[in-house]
């Protein structure tokens, strides 16, 4: 297999980066803040996410988010360990802890926030998300990627 000797990465390994910002969802519905859909036979690494809320914006001890529930999905299930928070884990335009969360091959990794119960005084009126990471050619599926 092609990869690199030292961090065995594949070489015809690519990166994907989806953000959006956009309205605050209202009370009972969600939000797909970033989408990514891997390549028909193509693995893949989640490498880190950001959040964004304007409350956040104006004052960083605002992290909690009640009435407002954060997921990242990878075909419309959870992804571990991020099933389910409440509040500002990675903020929007800081460095977060890096992650090498395996992504199923073809899958449809996504984030998302949801409006639970309107919030009770609290709303948020703009949120935000983006999620990074690398995808590559399965080989298991057989060939080389972009054959002729």
């Amino acid at each position: 297999m092609n990869v690199c000797h030292i961090c065995g990465v594949p070489w015809d390994a690519g990166f994907f980066d989806a953000s959006s910002i956009q309205d605050a969802p209202p009370p009972g519905k969600e939000l797909v803040l970033a989408r990514y859909e891997l390549h028909r036979n193509y693995c893949g690494i989640l490498i880190s996410f950001a959040q964004f809320t304007d409350q956040y914006a104006q004052d960083n001890a605002k992290v909690p988010t009640p009435g407002y529930q954060w997921q990242i999905r990878s075909n419309g299930r959870p992804l571990a360990p991020y099933l389910t928070f409440d509040y500002i884990l990675n903020p929007w335009g800081y460095g977060g802890a890096p992650l090498q969360l395996r992504l199923e091959a073809g899958c449809v990794v996504e984030m998302v926030v949801r409006n639970v119960n309107g919030a009770g005084g609290n709303e948020l009126g703009t949120v935000g998300g983006r999620i990074t990471g690398r995808y590559w050619y399965n080989t298991d599926y057989g060939g080389a990627p972009n054959r002729l």
